[in-house]
């Protein structure tokens, strides 16, 4: 196994594509290129990992290491330490931040799913789609059909594999130097075709496309793109969702506290005592979110950090917001990625930090 093979399934589960234009994700240090034994999975590259590095091939983070530009690289400060421990060891750096915080199935699902919270969406929606139409002969579209939905193609809203077909007739002359799979060289062919035509996640087209020329019998394939706009609505900041039954707030809060592994302080403002039913949630710095998640219908809003002006307007306002911290409302990321890895290399070795 390479270090690029556990990067390209983190990416398909955490498009790069959907990190925000201000972000530094990616991969940060060191080539991808190489065998892949031992991952350090860790929130920040804090200074206590540098010491660490010897034998690890790659450094997932979830905040990125180079985060603003460096005017110089001075070996004694902190960055300079790191950067050199890393091209010591040898060691791979690769920060998942914003795509993870936004990608459906990362950051928001899973704090959603430690509250307990039900018809979960995304509180602000992100992605965009495509159409793909491509043209396939007779007895053969299934299988395209098929390629394109197990690569992420066909779906609006909770149903799957959505497509629409039309027969046609496609018409071709095979030139000098083609082998065409019906037909012959020189002869003009008239053949029953299919027009397929299904949606796909932008981030998504590359694989999809891949899918479907690999599955597709022609040498040469007929297929369009067009942007649309629709809204994927698949993934996003934050997420928001109702819990099985009414509670009130501060119990809300104090159960979250405890899944996330307890939380030495929490700010809360509005009326802690009122009996909420749908709840919102983002970890990290979500505060400017808490008016989405007021006009999404939230009764209480759960997140890393809020100014202390937001927080008393978001209260005034009738809603009740709690801040349990940055680094704890964001700390689950490390567990669950190294689950992930686990469950899909399992003869990797991962280390939680």
């Amino acid at each position: 196994m390479l270090r690029r093979d556990v990067i390209a399934f983190l990416e398909d589960r955490f498009p790069p594509a959907l990190a925000e234009e201000w972000d530094r994700t990616g991969l940060q240090v060191g080539p991808l290129a190489a065998p892949c034994r031992r991952v350090i999975v860790a929130l920040d590259f804090d200074l206590e990992l540098v010491d660490e590095l010897t034998g690890v091939d790659l450094l997932l983070t979830h905040h990125p290491l180079l985060f603003r530009p460096a005017e110089r690289i001075d070996p004694d400060t902190p960055l300079g330490r790191k950067l050199r421990a890393l091209l010591k060891a040898g060691t791979a750096c690769y920060a998942i931040h914003t795509p993870y915080d936004v990608a459906k199935g990362g950051q928001g699902e899973y704090l959603a799913g430690l509250l307990g919270i039900e018809d979960v969406r995304p509180l602000r929606p992100r992605g965009e789609l495509v159409k793909l139409v491509v043209f396939v002969p007779e007895g053969h579209v299934d299988r395209v059909a098929q390629a394109l939905f197990e690569a992420g193609a066909g779906k609006i809203g909770r149903y799957g594999h959505c497509s629409f077909r039309a027969p046609g007739v496609g018409t071709f002359l095979p030139e000098e130097g083609t082998h065409p799979f019906i037909g012959q060289v020189g002869v003009e062919e008239q053949v029953k075709e299919v027009r397929l035509e299904t949606v796909i996640p932008k981030e998504h087209v590359g694989k999809a496309v891949s899918a479907m020329l690999s599955a597709h019998p022609y040498e040469e394939v007929a297929y369009d793109i067009y942007p649309l706009l629709n809204k994927a609505g698949l993934h996003g900041l934050g997420r928001i969702g109702a819990l099985p039954r009414p509670a009130p707030a501060h119990e809300v809060i104090e159960s979250f506290a405890t899944a996330l592994g307890g939380v030495a302080s929490v700010q809360v403002y509005g009326d802690e005592n009122a009996e909420v039913r749908k709840v919102a949630v983002c970890g990290g710095s979500g505060g400017s979110l808490w008016q989405d998640a007021l006009r999404a219908g939230a009764q209480l809003y759960l997140t890393g950090e809020i100014g202390y002006h937001d927080g008393l307007e978001a209260g005034e306002a009738g809603l009740t917001v709690a801040a349990l911290g940055h680094r704890q409302t964001e700390a689950p990321f490390v567990g669950h990625v190294a689950s992930l890895l686990r469950e899909r290399f399992p003869e990797l070795e991962v280390i939680e930090r």
